[in-house]
């Protein structure tokens, strides 16, 4: 893709320390969009991050600094302490504290084991909101420069969704935060929106702006959502 003062195309894109958000209610597929990002294929064009070209460093280099927060949380069979930091990186402060942040510090700090806890696989003994903070928790350790939010929200309850998005605004405040969601309410804080339709972008502008464009598609979407009280 490519984001020019006027328009985005895809051919390459540029990603700046802002938080981007992609509405994709009406069902547009994101899977070329993340491939792209982690380079799990070869594709056209360039996606540039910080005025470099994502193909010219290492596939370990980019990855290290790109974290997926996905819809369905994903541990392995493992202790918590080996799924929150597989290569031994960080010391037990910093897991406590990258927990602390998301409010589970209190919680696992009563299990007997603490951080040598067995997770059994899948996560069984873990809530869904539970394993959705300790996805969280695997970014906040990294420093990461990107955050994809790949309906990380959908399918947890309130608390732990206003808790994910104050994590995220505290934590990545200088990050590039992509956020693939269905709800409005989740898009609305964003700086930008982009709105894509049978892979062709159909706008992309500030909240407030694409708000006022009457004749605009995210205008009449609100519009419709608000007439079913949604």
């Amino acid at each position: 893709m490519k984001y020019t003062q006027n328009c985005l195309y895809f051919t390459t894109s540029r990603l700046r320390s802002k938080q981007a958000k992609k509405s994709e209610s009406w069902g547009e597929p994101k899977t070329s969009i993340i491939s792209a990002l982690f380079r799990l294929y070869d594709f056209d064009g360039s996606i540039t991050i910080d005025e470099i070209d994502s193909k010219s460093i290492s596939l370990n280099d980019l990855r290290s600094k790109i974290a997926i927060i996905p819809q369905e949380p994903v541990l392995f069979l493992g202790t918590l302490r080996k799924n929150l930091d597989l290569f031994d990186e960080f010391d037990d402060s910093q897991l406590w504290s990258a927990l602390e942040d998301v409010k589970l510090k209190d919680t696992l700090s009563d299990l007997p084991s603490g951080l040598d806890t067995m997770i059994l696989e899948g996560g069984e003994n873990f809530s869904v909101g539970q394993k959705q903070l300790l996805c969280l928790v695997r970014a906040v350790l990294r420093n990461v420069k990107i955050v994809v939010m790949d309906e990380a929200t959908a399918n947890v309850d309130l608390r732990t969704d206003a808790l994910i998005h104050a994590t995220i605004r505290r934590k990545f405040r200088q990050c590039t935060v992509i956020t693939i969601a269905h709800r409005l309410d989740t898009v609305m804080d964003s700086d930008k929106i982009l709105i894509l339709e049978s892979g062709r972008v159909l706008e992309f502008d500030t909240p407030d702006g694409l708000s006022q464009n009457i004749n605009g598609f995210f205008y009449n979407y609100v519009k419709k959502n608000e007439q079913f009280g949604e």
